[in-house]
């Protein structure tokens, strides 16, 4: 790691980003302040909740505070401050019970406020949800189809390339001809047709399962044909042909040592790849076929902001995109550090 930091620090940089990410995913029931699908009816579309550490008289609070607001416009909704109100922000508050790495029972959240206050970070939708805490949520799908998808996409390419490539001949020539078969396909319409053979209504945790296999499906393709050419070039290689000479068995060769002559560019390609099975996870949520209310994803968070109107009064609505934006570049970046460091061609 630190080879690569002094050779890609942008890279090194967005790992980071990465990593906290994941443990904000892991850790999510301990940092949102609210569960998920609770909703607060007198709060919708509230804009973002300041921090202070001043209040109007300009004195200095050691606690920061956030003040009450008031909904005075229903039909606009238009909110006002009221500093008589003062809530202190205080960390490691009692909140929802919820199960601490998905085992450890607790009521303990990261941050709250107490004495009927309400904290929105990002403000709120339309059903008074706090979208923080919704975004908090949503890290869990987005960011666990793209690694499930690359794991299973890239498994079955490296197999089938690998195969492929070594055996040659009839076996070469069929594998090909159907991997072209499914290359034809325009891949975005290809996913909505999977996707539409199931029912809309099915439970959150089946479409989950339905996106990652229809995704991997349809991603192993490209990979299985660029290691197919690889493994063509390592097979002729010296170490090889004294394996087999010295009777090794296929299954042997293609395990101890082509498959490992296709790491460095597996690994590359495979961080490559994740944004796009993150967008083909929010595209189906965003259009309503992906992952339903009330779980979140960044994808159907995404919904609420395709009215034009209605986000030009409330652009904390686009938060959800920030984050999609934000993991798509930090994988990018962090992909090509690594494609520097190994110096390999994708």
């Amino acid at each position: 790691m630190k080879n690569l930091y002094r050779k890609h620090k942008v890279g090194a940089v967005s790992f980071v980003f990465l990593i906290a990410f994941y443990f904000i995913a892991v850790l999510a029931d301990f940092i949102a302040p609210y569960p998920y699908d609770i909703q607060f009816r007198h709060n919708p579309y509230q804009p973002p909740t300041p921090i202070h550490f001043f209040d109007e008289e300009g004195r200095f609070y050691l606690v920061p505070f956030v003040y009450g607001h008031k909904l005075v416009d229903p039909v606009f909704k238009q909110y006002t401050i009221v500093q008589k109100e003062k809530y202190p922000v205080e960390f490691f508050v009692k909140g929802e019970p919820h199960y601490l790495f998905g085992f450890v029972k607790t009521d303990i959240h990261l941050f709250g406020v107490k004495d009927g206050g309400k904290i929105f970070l990002l403000g709120t939708d339309r059903l008074g949800r706090d979208i923080f805490s919704r975004l908090i949520y949503g890290t869990r799908i987005s960011l666990t189809i793209g690694l499930i998808g690359v794991l299973i996409s890239f498994l079955i390419g490296l197999i089938v390339g690998a195969v492929s490539g070594y055996f040659g001949c009839v076996t070469d020539t069929v594998i090909m001809r159907l991997v072209e078969l499914l290359m034809v396909f325009p891949s975005f319409y290809l996913l909505l047709a999977l996707r539409s053979m199931f029912p809309v209504d099915i439970p959150s945790i089946a479409v989950f399962f339905i996106i990652v296999a229809i995704l991997s499906l349809i991603g192993w393709t490209g990979l299985a044909r660029i290691v197919r050419g690889m493994v063509l070039s390592i097979r002729e290689r010296d170490y090889v042909k004294v394996a087999k000479v010295m009777g090794g068995s296929n299954f042997y060769i293609i395990k101890k040592h082509i498959i490992p002559g296709t790491l460095s560019y597996i690994l590359v390609a495979a961080m490559l790849s994740i944004p796009g099975y993150i967008l083909g996870e929010s595209a189906l949520s965003l259009i309503g076929l992906g992952v339903q209310e009330p779980y979140p994803s960044w994808g159907n968070m995404l919904a609420e902001a395709q009215n034009v109107t209605k986000l030009s009064s409330c652009p904390w609505l686009l938060f959800p995109g920030v984050a999609i934006f934000t993991v798509i570049v930090s994988f990018n970046l962090f992909g090509d550090a690594l494609r520097d460091y190994f110096d390999v061609k994708v």
